[in-house]
């Protein structure tokens, strides 16, 4: 399957498959008790990140990832089906993570828990067990992932479109940024797409939808956000549509925001 989600209807049928490993994608606590039958806890925040980074939610280094998906039982032939509790919101990170890391059978649920109790498919109560051992092995792909030098390069070259998906408040600095010591405002050159845009109801806009309101340009994409989270959405929803190549600012605004030395628009 080429497309980067899959339908509730889908996992239901495939629940029963082998090889299917399906992952609740969490920033914090999980907020109910409940979760999709044989879900495994995909945290994000204190697994699935470099902790030791400054910034949050960062990317871990391909020794710390394999790792942790060892721990979790994931191998390298697994089908991988991420979900989180909002619908759609800390999937896409997840989804992305896998990605850069070389793995392909990985999938966004959408519409996520809220879509699967709505269809009444079983679910458990929220446990952590201990897995087997997987065998997962990184395959890093650099390419899908961008620091501030090369965004501070691309200011000039304007060889990438810089797709922020904050909303139009924060981008425009109109309004304080959440973390505190951030400046207002956004990366030269960037626009903005709102990550709520691409969404109805906790699931991503019919690709005819998406066509009509995500600009296509012929230039590759650079998503950010806050953090790197839900500039993961937007990749997803360009995703959909365009095979331009796709690479996510992992420092984003809190990276950005921070530093003087960089130029911002308001």
């Amino acid at each position: 399957m080429k497309s980067p989600i899959v339908s509730v209807d889908w996992l239901h049928e495939h629940l029963e498959d082998p090889e299917l490993i399906v992952l609740e994608a969490i920033l914090d606590t999980p907020s109910q008790d409940i979760q999709i039958k044989r879900a495994r806890l995909f945290d994000i925040k204190n697994k699935f990140s470099d902790t030791s980074n400054p910034l949050p939610n960062t990317l871990p280094s391909p020794e710390d990832f394999a790792i942790a998906c060892q721990k979790i039982g994931i191998d390298n032939n697994s089908k991988i089906v991420v979900y989180d509790t909002k619908g759609i919101y800390s999937s896409p990170r997840a989804w992305w993570l896998f990605k850069i890391m070389g793995h392909e059978k990985v999938w966004v649920l959408d519409g996520g828990l809220p879509s699967w109790l709505n269809e009444n498919y079983p679910t458990e109560n929220r446990q952590e067990p201990s897995y087997p051992k997987g065998n997962f092995v990184v395959h890093f792909q650099p390419q899908l992932v961008k620091t501030k030098e090369q965004l501070l390069k691309n200011i000039q070259s304007k060889k990438s479109l810089v797709v922020d998906a904050r909303s139009t408040d924060r981008f425009q600095g109109e309004t304080k940024e959440p973390r505190v010591g951030l400046r207002s405002g956004h990366i030269p050159g960037s626009i903005n797409i709102p990550y709520t845009q691409v969404l109805k109801n906790g699931k991503f806009l019919p690709k005819e939808e998406l066509k009509k309101i995500l600009p296509q340009q012929d230039k590759n994409l650079i998503f950010s956000c806050g953090s790197g989270i839900t500039a993961c959405i937007d990749l997803i929803a360009y995703e959909l549509i365009s095979d331009k190549a796709k690479a996510v600012y992992d420092g984003s605004w809190t990276e950005w925001g921070q530093d003087e030395n960089l130029p911002i628009e308001k």
